[in-house]
C-alpha cells in the first residue's frame, strides 16, 4: 500500500518566533501510527531551526528548492548537499512559482531533481498546467513534458526514491481548487504514463495534490484512488488547518 504523505510548503513566510509556535503545535497534534508521513518545506535560513525543533519527531523537514549546481561561483544558490547537512529529507523541485517567476525550465528542474537524489534527499517533483493550458485542452501534454524531462535525465527507477506533486497553477493561492475528479484524472494519467515504463515504480509512487487544499476539502481529495496526499501552501501556516489536513490523510 502506498504511503500517505502531507507536506507543507511555507513559501516566503516565517520568523523564528512564529515558526517555533507553529511547529510545536503541529508536532504535539500529529496523528500517530499508520502508513503515513508528514513534512514541511521551509525557507533555507530556517533549516537549522527545523532540525533543532523537529529532530526525533514524526514531522520531516526540507527545502523549497535546491541548486542545479553542486558548488562553485553561483552566488545566492543553496546546494542539495547543504540542505542535507541540516538533516533534511525533502526538497521541492519545479514548483510552479519557480517555473513561472524565476524561469526554471524543464531541463533545469531535471538537473535539480538529480542533485536532490544524489544528496540523499527525496525530491518532490512538481508538475502542472496553467489556466490557459487547461482551457486549451493540453493539460496532459504539459504534464507529460515536465515528467519526461526528469525521466530522460534520471530514468524511471529514480521515481522509486521520489514523490510527484500535481499542482494546477490556476488553483494555487487563488481559492480555486480542482474538483476531486479533476485531480484524480490527472493523477491517474501521471501514474499511467510512468506505468508504461515501469509498473512497479508507478504502483508505489506517491502522487500528491497541491492547489488550495484546506481542511474542508482534503478528505474528498485524499479519498481518490490515485491521490496519495497533499502539498499544502497557505493552510500549512495555520496549525489547526494543517493538523486537520494531516488527519484527513
Amino acid at each position: 500500500m502506498r504511503v500517505k504523505l502531507v507536506v507543507g510548503n511555507w513559501k516566503l513566510n516565517g520568523s523564528l518566533a512564529a515558526n517555533r509556535a507553529l511547529l510545536e503545535a503541529v508536532v504535539a497534534s500529529l496523528p500517530a501510527g499508520g502508513n503515513k508521513r508528514f513534512g514541511v518545506c521551509v525557507p533555507a535560513p530556517y533549516l537549522a531551526q527545523a532540525q533543532q525543533l523537529l529532530s526525533g519527531s514524526a514531522l520531516e523537514w526540507g527545502a523549497q528548492d535546491v541548486s542545479r549546481f553542486a558548488k562553485g561561483a553561483y552566488t545566492g544558490e543553496v546546494s542539495a548537499a547543504m540542505v542535507a547537512e541540516f538533516g533534511s529529507r525533502l526538497a521541492l523541485v519545479g514548483h510552479s512559482e519557480r517555473r513561472s517567476v524565476f524561469g526554471d525550465t524543464d531541463a533545469m528542474v531535471a538537473e535539480k531533481f538529480a542533485m536532490a537524489l544524489a544528496a540523499g534527499l527525496t525530491p518532490i517533483l512538481c508538475v502542472g498546467e496553467s489556466l490557459a493550458e487547461r482551457e486549451a485542452g493540453v493539460t496532459e501534454s504539459v504534464v507529460a513534458r515536465q515528467l519526461d524531462a526528469v525521466l530522460e535525465t534520471s530514468g524511471v527507477a529514480s521515481l522509486g526514491r521520489a514523490v510527484v506533486a500535481y499542482e494546477p497553477v490556476w488553483a494555487i493561492g487563488t481559492g480555486r481548487t480542482a474538483s476531486a475528479q479533476q485531480a484524480q484524472d490527472v493523477h491517474a494519467f501521471i501514474r499511467g504514463r510512468i506505468a508504461a515504463k515501469d509498473k512497479a515504480v508507478a504502483v508505489a509512487l506517491p502522487i500528491l495534490y497541491g492547489g488550495s487544499v484546506k481542511a474542508g476539502n482534503a478528505g474528498e481529495l485524499f479519498a481518490m484512488p490515485d491521490v496519495d496526499g497533499g502539498l499544502i501552501g497557505g493552510a500549512s501556516l495555520v496549525a489547526e488547518e494543517f493538523i486537520a489536513i494531516c488527519r484527513a490523510a
